[in-house]
């Protein structure tokens, strides 16, 4: 893996697979809470009608689950380092 001054290619890949996710999940105003799961970013939204499923997959989530306000996206074994990116968005 090739080494930058100011992060690691990895990093900066995580980092725009977030800032993605978020645009997907409505914008960080609308993320009221985020968690990685193994395999699965757990977010509570304000508001779920502004869930983009198609720009989620279009980020590279492999599924999505809506359950009210509560959106679980299935991304891989990456979720707690994109969880953790888009906790510091916030």
């Amino acid at each position: 893996m090739r080494v930058r001054a100011n992060g690691t290619d990895r990093e900066k890949h995580m980092a725009s697979k977030a800032e993605k996710i978020v645009a997907g999940l409505g914008g960080i105003e609308n993320i009221e809470e985020v968690e990685g799961c193994i395999t699965r970013l757990r977010t509570e939204v304000v508001d779920p009608s502004k869930v983009d499923e198609a720009a989620l997959k279009a980020a590279g989530a492999h599924g999505v689950v809506k359950m009210g306000t509560a959106i679980q996206v299935v991304i891989g074994t990456d979720a707690d380092p994109i969880a953790a990116d888009i906790e510091d968005m916030m």
